[in-house]
């Protein structure tokens, strides 16, 4: 069986004016040239299609089924080419861990009013590009730079050291590079934030008294709530795993080290990049606002903020 969208097509007119002449003129095509492709289409079905009369036409039962899913495909062609014109298909999109959490909440209803279709996908970072190079995904949200991308800086996310009061009472002042590497407590290897809190810390895996092999920063600020150590938290998570975790005290580094967080596609994309810009912009003015909130609740010239006593019961 081999039913051709021509033949669908055809089907259509003749069932609206009920004449292969007129069905004929009005797809511009000759009535014969109309008639064998009907022909071509029952004999493939193995059913007759169109009872034909000296003066009109009548469908079978049968017709009229085709009929019925030719309309519906007609529908989805029609809605087809109207996104497309819009350039509002589904948009696939990957967030590494360390910040789908925090910031699709805001931004993944501003997109979905703007697009017509949206999928999420939270991945690390290999597997983000990995899918990205196949055309799993159309864009990721992934914080460094990656080759053969074409990106757009979406916001700068500082890290706080994140404990136990008495403990960040004890590292005030210090460096990143001048933190305990065995107090150190860090997400397993393949998180991007890992690799660039060692970096920041100037250590390295080996220097860690206990190797967590941690997948999520809430179950690193769990941790240093419980006094297991101190961990980097970025901003865009600050509020929310204070809030989880309402022991957990966080401090400012004075030299503000941090991550610039990009939305990237392939550089060799095809399609309109109108699309590209303007989930750039939703996830800039949504990232933008959370990170505002943490820095007016642990502000840049602040030293840690003490978790809150709980009023007597």
């Amino acid at each position: 069986m081999n039913i051709t969208l021509r033949q669908l097509q055809y089907m259509l007119a003749l069932e609206k004016f009920r004449n292969f002449s007129r069905a004929a003129e009005s797809v511009h095509v000759t009535q014969p040239a109309l008639s064998m492709q009907v022909r071509e289409l029952e004999q493939s079905l193995g059913l007759t299609l169109v009872e034909r009369r000296p003066r009109d036409i009548r469908l079978t039962r049968a017709g009229r089924m085709v009929i019925d899913h030719a309309l519906r495909i007609d529908a989805e062609l029609k809605s087809l080419e109207a996104d497309l014109r819009r350039g509002q298909g589904q948009v696939n999109l990957g967030v590494i861990p360390t910040v789908a959490p925090y910031l699709m909440p805001s931004a993944l209803p501003r997109l979905q009013s703007v697009q017509s279709g949206f999928r999420l996908r939270e991945a690390q970072t290999a597997e983000l590009l990995e899918d990205l190079r196949k055309g799993r995904l159309d864009a990721a949200v992934i914080a460094t730079p990656a080759p053969e991308t074409e990106e757009i800086e979406l916001f700068e996310d500082h890290f706080l050291l994140a404990g136990l009061p008495e403990a960040l009472e004890r590292m005030a002042g210090l460096a990143p590079d001048a933190l305990d590497p065995g107090e150190l407590l860090l997400l397993e290897e393949g998180h991007c934030l890992a690799d660039q809190a060692l970096k920041v810390c100037n250590v390295n895996r080996e220097a860690q008294s206990v190797d967590l092999g941690a997948s999520s920063l809430s179950t690193l600020c769990a941790l240093a709530a419980s006094g297991m150590g101190v961990t980097l938290i970025p901003e865009i998570a600050a509020m929310a795993e204070k809030n989880s975790s309402p022991d957990l005290a966080l401090s400012r580094f004075g030299e503000q080290p941090g991550r610039v967080l990009r939305l990237v596609r392939r550089a060799d994309a095809v399609d309109d990049g109108e699309w590209f810009e303007n989930v750039a912009n939703i996830l800039r003015e949504a990232g933008q606002s959370v990170i505002d909130k943490a820095r007016s609740e642990f502000p840049v010239a602040g030293s840690y903020r003490r978790p809150r006593l709980q009023a007597a019961q």
